[in-house]
């Protein structure tokens, strides 16, 4: 049974309407109304504060560098306007050239550290006895002072009393001096910076395992996939993104070691076989006071790790998939 709307009650709805829409402040400004004001006052604030950082410490250096790589300069006097001439001194340079084919033989220990972390998360998803503590001395080193690491892994390679001697000398093997010694100097520096970052991606890699479903390792196990078949197409699939992120920001970070070459090898290493590119940049504009010199070195190292991140970039999107 349905109950007619009386005028009396209409007249009393359209009243109500209108004495609440007398006190709703009206719009104002193209519909916005003073507390929209302030919220788009304070938005602007906190938006504002990074753009102006990024502006004063990253656009602004950017634009002074490139324009100081066409100049001579000593960082204290007047710029000298010489064109291209700095840029055409790098193709000459027999030490920028070695201290660029160091600086990419470093990063031969990318992929040696990301399958040692993978290995090691591996491990660590088990279930083991003092699991936690394993983790955190994996760990420590991340943490750790870069500088310290640098010295304390120099007394290691000493060839004289050094531990990694020792420990060669213990299997019966006469270990080189390791710092002192051209053939084997790169390799000391990768095998400490690959110790140094070895926690810090294996956790990455320990929270991706652990994000995995476990249901697809049953499937697979019910399809009779076996431990490798199963880490082949389940494992290292679900992983591929750690492994992208680690590889760009372990290759921007190995293009700029410097830390570790100048404490461990302050000349830049016997016959410059230590020197990185970032390390012969400091030399040329702190030591030789070429600062417009180091700059276009500076400039065109940027340039070639733009170029390589790019790359990543691209063959990542080629070969990203979406699991079902």
């Amino acid at each position: 049974m349905t109950s007619a709307t009386t005028p009396a009650a209409v007249g009393l709805g359209t009243a109500a309407r209108k004495k609440a829409a007398r006190r709703t402040p009206a719009p104002q400004d193209g519909g916005s109304t003073k507390l929209h004001r302030i919220e788009r006052r304070w938005a602007l604030l906190f938006v504002a504060a990074p753009v102006i950082g990024y502006l004063l410490f990253v656009l602004y250096p950017t634009g002074y560098a490139l324009v100081a790589s066409f100049t001579r300069w000593n960082g204290l006097g007047a710029m000298q306007f010489v064109g291209l001439d700095n840029y055409v001194a790098l193709l000459s340079d027999e030490r920028f050239h070695l201290s660029l084919y160091n600086t990419f033989f470093y990063m031969l220990g990318i992929p040696i550290g990301l399958a040692l972390s993978l290995a090691l998360a591996l491990a660590m998803n088990r279930r083991l006895v003092g699991r936690a503590a394993f983790r955190t001395i994996y760990y420590i080193p991340v943490i750790s002072s870069l500088a310290a690491i640098a010295i304390l892994w120099q007394w290691a390679y000493n060839g004289d009393f050094g531990l990694v001697n020792q420990f060669l000398a213990f299997f019966g093997i006469e270990g080189p001096n390791w710092l002192a010694d051209a053939t084997w100097s790169k390799p000391a520096i990768i095998m400490m910076a690959v110790w140094k970052g070895l926690g810090y991606s294996m956790l990455l890699y320990l929270a991706a395992i652990q994000s995995v479903p476990r249901s697809l390792y049953e499937a697979a196990s019910l399809d009779g996939a076996g431990a490798w078949q199963r880490f082949r197409a389940i494992t290292l699939p679900m992983v591929q993104p750690v492994t992208f992120f680690l590889v760009v920001t372990n290759i921007i970070a190995g293009a700029m070691i410097f830390t570790e070459i100048q404490i461990m090898t302050p000349t830049g290493g016997p016959e410059y076989s230590t020197a990185s590119t970032v390390f012969h940049i400091w030399q040329q504009a702190f030591k030789y006071q070429q600062m417009g010199y180091a700059t276009a070195m500076a400039i065109v190292l940027g340039v070639l790790i733009l170029l390589i991140t790019l790359i990543q970039f691209r063959l990542n999107k080629r070969s990203s998939f979406v699991i079902d």
